[in-house]
């Protein structure tokens, strides 16, 4: 493991009086053999603060933030690679509440170790001495792809609700499986997730729908809702959504009920989607315990969608974004739609078209598992690509006149916006209008009429 270390961390493990260890996911991730370019490198050891900050510094690193009270130093070397240091301590929990109660310092390696989650992440590596330190078995643990708690598991869960989402998105990340204690503790302790602040929620879930893109583990995002399902956290947090277990859907349509479905077009979407995949049949249940069925659930969906994001405050543009994709997801699904409403709808929906498209491909695809192209993406697309042959416009910018042209044109200042969307739609059903000399000529005729 030593050449994949800056030399600058070397340097300081040589500076500090005593053992200096990397513990956590870069030790983990190296012993899996996945270790990336920009690890992150969370340091241990029985120095204090004092001590690790004296050797940093006349290591040439600088000191970010200390907080004494976890004895927790950040830091960063001569080429900006930040590290985060913290004192080998035993903490206390009271149960329910994520920042513990009591810290006490310690020189023992095997009580940090237990202060830890998953043994998998108990594993250190002395950097002085090029040595691997197991206090848990955790190399055995990452050998055969198991999550482990460093304690029983009542207890871990206990004691920290966010280690229910971390579970789950570790499990994500690396392909690994919870044993049947670890799951049996998450289950036992899911209500616990109530006591995590909305955008740590969020960030975790973040993380989780997007776990195939960290250590390319493909199937890493279903497996993580897998596992929130089973331990019923899922429930907790996304109660809405999980309304949708046992409920049944169209059999020639479908293989799974609303909550499986949901869940399987995460795996099937892309990674710029992930949201809207998982919320897309959101208003399902709503609307099914309403009215008896589904008719209404792309508008109600798109509300509930916006009420979940805005609860775990996502990103604006994220909520408004994956909002406005569930509203939209069921457009044309029977292939009914005429070709002139699928010209207007290209262009009305132009800034989400891509998205839009990957979600229906990826909401067929969950239907029945059918890896083959959905039916409405390639009659859209055919479409999409008819009018692109006949220089249709899909937005005004696409237009062969501007605003500047109709008011040499003639037309009224009031009327611009007016005259340019008439004109627009007129194109976008019919390319072959979309030349500058007919479009000026149209215009003329909107000026004879003002």
């Amino acid at each position: 493991m030593k050449a994949f270390l800056p030399e600058s961390l070397q340097k300081l493990a040589q500076e500090t009086g005593k053992p200096l260890y990397l513990v956590g996911g870069s030790v983990r991730d190296f012993l899996l053999g996945i270790l990336g370019e920009t690890p992150d490198f969370d340091l241990a050891s029985p120095c204090t603060e004092d001590e690790l900050i004296a050797a940093a510094e006349k290591c040439g690193f600088s000191v970010r933030a200390v907080y004494r009270n976890t004895g927790t130093v950040k830091l960063e070397d001569d080429g900006g690679r930040g590290y985060e240091f913290t004192r080998f301590r035993s903490d206390r929990y009271v149960r329910g509440e994520h920042r513990p109660s009591e810290t006490v310092f310690t020189e023992d390696i095997a009580l940090d170790a237990r202060r830890r989650d998953f043994c998998a992440n108990a594993v250190y590596y002395d950097v002085k001495q090029g040595e691997f330190v197991d206090p848990l078995g955790g190399i055995g643990d990452i050998e055969r792809k198991i999550l482990r708690t460093v304690a029983p598991a009542e207890k871990v869960f206990g004691e920290d609700g966010l280690r229910l989402l971390r579970l789950a998105r570790i499990a994500a990340q690396i392909g690994f499986s919870p044993d049947k204690e670890c799951l049996s503790g998450a289950k036992g302790n899911c209500g616990l997730i109530a006591d995590i602040v909305p955008e740590r929620i969020f960030t975790e879930m973040d993380l989780l729908l997007h776990a195939d893109g960290k250590h390319g583990e493909k199937d890493g995002p279903y497996r993580g809702l897998k596992i929130l399902e089973s331990t019923g956290v899922l429930k907790e947090i996304l109660p809405e959504l999980a309304r949708g277990e046992g409920i049944l859907q169209r059999p020639d349509f479908h293989d799974h009920d609303v909550l499986e479905h949901s869940l399987r077009c995460v795996r099937y979407s892309d990674p710029r989607i992930r949201f809207a995949a998982l919320l897309h049949d959101v208003g399902k249940p709503f609307c099914y315990f309403r009215d008896g069925n589904f008719h209404e659930h792309p508008e109600e969906g798109a509300r509930i969608a916006k009420e979940i994001l805005t609860r775990w405050k996502a990103p604006k543009k994220l909520i408004e974004t994956t909002a406005q994709l569930v509203r939209l997801h069921m457009r044309d699904y029977n292939l009914q739609m005429k070709e002139s409403k699928v010209r207007r709808e290209l262009a009305d929906d132009l800034p989400l078209l891509e998205e839009l498209l990957l979600l229906k491909q990826a909401d067929f695809s969950a239907c029945k598992d059918d890896l083959s192209e959905a039916p409405c993406v390639t009659k859209w697309q055919a479409v999409r690509q008819k009018m692109e042959k006949e220089g249709a416009p899909l937005c005004l910018g696409e237009l062969r006149i501007d605003g500047d042209d109709l008011l040499r044109a003639g037309v009224e200042p009031q009327r611009i916006g007016e005259v340019l969307r008439e004109l627009f739609d007129g194109c976008v059903q019919d390319g072959s209008l979309n030349k500058r000399e007919k479009l000026l000529k149209r215009a003329r005729s909107f000026s004879a009429k003002s």
